[in-house]
Formats: structure tokens, sequence, C-alpha cells
């Protein structure tokens, strides 16, 4: 690793990141691989939130959970996995992923790459320039000749309700890492964090109660998606009461319970209430009014990842809100990282729609998959976003336990498929899957959108008998009635 503490006032790279999680990694990799000298300043753990506190922990919490509830639906299988899961070994599992919070392997592999690293907080001083401030408080200077990327990310909401502090709530922070599992978890929100960490924790010994201010679960999917994981979520054991909003919580006794107070009278007492309520951007300690822009603030970019009004600085990932996912972020990062690369070589710069240096698929393509039990998963745009945007569309649905290989593999499978067909252009606008093992379907549904394949093209890719992904065939024929 880079001695900071020997870099002279005004170090010279071509590039200088800010943030070091994966898609910092990636616009460096980049960067580098095009010959640009680059810098990389770090606050916290090279490898970022999705390393050690969101996707590696999450999933690793939620695999045994999953791949347990596949088994109990399986005749001659069934039987012999019907005792709890083995929450030490979950666990140690968890821990293992996230290296046990050490980055030492990600530094290495930033340096292989040949980026220099600095540990501290980098904040902008000024047009190209990035003043990082180390552990030991000393200050070091670093000049861009090209472009400063921001690849801050984001950090949990926490509402300021009465009591709050004292609380002393989880955030999904906490609710990944967390070394045991309380008796009682209250989950505060029904997007993809409160599902798959009620799912987790449900599974590992937790009475879970989430609390939903809407009238569903993953409410930025299909509504059928939503509504299955909630009914298996609900037949596993957790409450979920809806159109109920947190108005108060309570922790008089430092390891205490906390009681939660609804807008409806109501009271929920637990050892632990989790909220996930949302994502706000790491920006308000970036220093951008050196350079004009609002601190803490979103940063609005073209598809290059360009910040509107500079020539210079790049925002990547979750802190331009346009797609909150690790794998969309370093979609970006390769994008970024090659437009940096060719304007300063003062080559051509392709920004048209599914172009070299245009992130379109932030717009048209952004694939996710939800880690529960069942899986959800979606690509594109749902019915209700393609009718807004104006589309003639047919949405065309088809029961996925009705294709053999969902029998297989499953006894008593329950899942659906839609797919948003553009009338007009006669392509797939959007793909959506609920139902367990889905999960690895969507990258066929990812091609089919973000390739614009027509329909009598898909006809044929012709799906291998007996599995899953016969539901495309399926769905041809329901719209061919």
């Amino acid at each position: 690793m880079t001695d900071a503490g020997k870099i002279s006032e005004g170090s010279p790279y071509d590039v200088v990141v800010i943030g070091a999680g994966p898609v910092g990694e990636n616009v460096a990799d980049r960067a580098r691989a095009a010959g640009l000298t680059t810098a990389v300043v770090e606050s916290e753990l090279v490898g970022g939130e999705c390393s050690y506190w969101a996707c590696m922990p999450s999933k690793a919490l939620l695999r045994p959970v999953v791949a347990r509830a596949d088994a109990r639906r399986v005749p001659g299988l069934s039987a012999a996995v019907r005792g709890p899961l083995d929450v030490g070994a979950v666990l140690a599992k968890r821990d293992e992923e996230t290296s046990h919070w050490k980055d030492d392997g990600q530094v290495a592999w930033l340096e292989s790459v040949g980026a220099d690293v600095y540990r501290g907080t980098g904040r902008l001083t000024g047009p190209r320039e990035v003043t990082v401030t180390a552990p030991d408080g000393t200050e070091h200077r670093l000049t861009a000749r090209h472009a400063v990327a921001v690849s801050t990310g984001t950090r949990a909401v926490v509402p300021a309700l009465p009591g709050i502090e004292e609380a002393r709530p989880w955030t999904s922070r906490e609710a990944t890492s967390a070394k045991e599992a309380p008796a009682r978890l209250v989950v505060v929100g029904g997007g993809v964090v409160g599902v798959e960490m009620a799912t987790a924790w449900q599974a590992l010994g937790s009475e879970v109660t989430l609390l939903i201010r809407g009238g569903g679960l993953l409410p930025k999917m299909e509504p059928f998606a939503g509504e299955l994981v909630a009914d298996v979520l609900t037949e596993a054991g957790a409450t979920i009461r809806t159109g109920v909003s947190v108005t108060a919580v309570h922790r008089p006794a430092p390891d205490g319970p906390v009681t939660v107070d609804l807008d409806d009278g109501g009271r929920v007492e637990a050892d632990e209430i989790l909220f996930a309520t949302g994502r706000a951007p790491r920006t308000d300690d970036l220093g951008l009014e050196t350079v004009g822009l609002e601190p803490g603030s979103w940063l609005t970019v073209d598809d290059s990842c360009l910040v509107e009004g500079t020539d210079w600085l790049y925002a990547v990932g979750d802190v331009n809100h346009r797609a909150l996912l690790t794998h969309q972020g370093k979609y970006q990062a390769r994008i970024a990282g090659a437009a940096i690369a060719a304007r300063a070589a003062k080559d051509p710069v392709d920004t048209a729609p599914w172009g070299a240096h245009a992130a379109t698929a932030d717009h048209a393509a952004v694939p996710q998959v939800v880690f529960t039990d069942p899986e959800a998963a979606s690509v594109g745009l749902t019915l209700a976003e393609a009718e807004r945007a104006g589309h003639r569309v047919r949405a065309v649905d088809y029961d996925l336990a009705s294709v053999a290989g969902s029998g297989l593999y499953a006894d008593g499978y329950r899942g659906r498929a839609r797919m948003i067909v553009d009338l007009d252009r006669e392509i797939l606008l959007g793909v959506t899957f609920v139902g367990p093992g889905i999960g690895e379907l969507l990258h066929s549904a990812t091609v089919a959108v973000a390739g614009e394949v027509p329909i009598a093209r898909l006809w044929h890719a012709v799906p291998a008998y007996p599995t899953i992904s016969e539901v495309w065939l399926r769905l041809l024929e329901t719209l061919r009635g």
C-alpha cells in the first residue's frame, strides 16, 4: 500500500477515485488498463458496502435458508431437513464471506492492477483536486489531470422519530453483521433489504414482524411478486402488517426490549428493530461546495457518468441515483472508465444509446434478484411503468407450476412469470419471475431485453427440456394464442 505520509502535496495522477467499493475498484481497473495513473481513496474498508455489510453477508445468510426450503419440497429429502438451521455455522460462513471484515485481499487486488491506495477521507478542494485526511490527521493533496470519480455510495436512512437515538436501531449494516439472532425482530420497510433480512432472521430463529407503510412487499416489482413472497413468509411464521407507520420507539433500558408505537394506536415489542426505509448519498462531507455543487445531494450525470456541468467530475454507482445495485454500479464503472480513457486520449466518445460510452442499461434493462423464499427477479419495465411511459404493451403471464421442470424441482411448486411485450416494436420491455430457483433464469431475460431480441427470433431460442426455462416457450405460446 502507498504510504500516504510520504506523498508530497500536489501529487499528480491521471485519475483520482474517491471510494474503493466494487464500483470504485472497477473505475480504477479500467483506468489503469488504459494506461492512466490512478489513485484510490478509501475511508473505511476497501471493498465497500457490498463486500462487508450488504450483498455478500446477506446472501451468505440467505443461502442456507433458501436451500433448506427447496430441500423440504423434494420427496426423499424433505424428512432429512426438518430440523433447525445450525445458526453458528451460518454465521461463521457469513464471517468467512466478509473476510472477517478485513480488507487485505481487496487492497492486494487493487495494488496488483497498479492503483495507489490512500487510507483516509477524500474531499474535493477544487476542480480536479482531492485532499485526503489520513487517520492520523495529516492531509495530502492529490491532483487529477483528467478525471475525479466519486464512488462513495449511500448510507441507510433512519427516520427522525421520538426515541430513535436511545433505541439504537439496526440498519442494513447491523442486520447483516449481527452476532446472534434476536428473539424478536421488528423490520420496518417492505423493500429488498426488509424482505431479505426478514427471511434470513426468521429462519435463523427470530420471531419477525414486518411493518409496511404501503400495501405490500417489493413495491417496485410486479404486484404478484411481493404477494407470493408475503404468503410464504407468513406461512414460515412471520407477521406482516401493511398500511401502518411507526410514530415513536422506546428503549428505556439500554439492554432491554424496544417498544414500537404505530399510527393506528397499536404497539409492538421486540428485542431489536431494523429500519430498512431508504438510502441517502454519501456526499455531505465530500467538498461538493468547492466545485459549485450541493453537499448531500445526489449527483446528476449523463450516460457516460459525467456530472452535469463539468468536464472532469464523474459520479459512478449508487451516488448518482440511477440504479442502486452493485452489479449496475460496476457496469457504470466499466462505461465511465472507458469514457475517461477515450476523453484522455482525445478519441471519439460514443454516447449514443447502447454505445461503448453510454450506460443505457440503467434506463432499459436493470436486472435484480431478491433472494427470498421464493426468489423474485425482474429486468426492464413493469406493466405499470411501461404504460406510464406511453408504450402500447401487453402483459403475458404464465403459471410456473405448469412447467414440467418446476414439478421436478419441487413438490407444490408455486410461481409466476410475466413478460411485457411492446406491440409496436415486437420486442420485450420487461420480464418478471417469482418462484423457487428462478434467479438463474434472469440473465436470459436480461439478454432478451437489453438485446431487443425480436419476438420472431425468440421462437428460435429453444429451451432445454425439462427445465424451468421452458417457461419461455410457454410465454410465447400464450402470446400467440
